[in-house]
């Protein structure tokens, strides 16, 4: 594969993820409707199957969600807030899921399932664990109030699954029928089969 391909190839990943990351915004304006039904976790397990880089996919998502987080706290709390003690786990369990896509072989719906429950599920157990805050909690820094916080949070990890379910089809699928129409997608791996 030429530099040129290999360029061609990751500027499209890349233009697939900010399309994709736009869509935060649209679940921004709908918060009660779509708390939570967003594009991330399908973005993470996206760039970590696509990307042959896998240094790239850590660093586009991550960037990616990073800016993302940016813009969504500035318009919820009109202050520009880069970080917080809860942002580790948040980050943290977004490189997972990137690892978790980078395990993806072969995209196809039962993989790119599991992947997405698999990534859910990694989401909810990190980002839900009350003392990683350095503020007040809704729940106390304990095992019980770990476990009231989990519990409190399946609405909203249902609410991702579903948000993963709808967007790796449409990344998933999208990309895999570029690769169909156009050569210069596929991977080296990909073309020497």
């Amino acid at each position: 594969m030429t530099l040129q391909k290999t360029n061609t190839r990751t500027v499209v990943l890349i233009l697939m993820i900010l399309g994709a990351v736009a869509m935060r915004f649209v679940s921004y304006k709908f918060p009660y409707v779509l708390s939570n039904f967003t594009p991330v976790g399908a973005i993470a397990l996206f760039g970590g199957a696509y990307f042959t880089d896998k240094w790239k996919a850590y660093v586009v998502v991550l960037i990616t969600l990073f800016a993302s987080d940016l813009l969504i706290n500035y318009l919820y709390t009109s202050q520009w807030f880069l970080w917080d003690a809860a942002s580790y786990g948040v980050y943290i369990a977004f490189a997972l899921i990137v690892f978790v896509g980078s395990l993806i072989k072969k995209a196809n719906v039962a993989n790119v399932g599991i992947a997405s429950i698999v990534a859910v599920l990694i989401h909810w157990l990190i980002t839900d664990i009350p003392w990683q805050s350095t503020g007040t909690s809704l729940y106390p820094r304990s095992l019980t109030g770990y476990g009231e916080s989990l519990v409190a949070a399946i609405p909203f990890e249902r609410n991702m699954l579903l948000g993963d379910i709808v967007f790796c089809a449409i990344l998933f699928g999208g990309f895999e029928l570029a690769k169909s129409k156009y050569t210069f997608l596929r991977s080296q791996k990909e073309l020497a089969v």
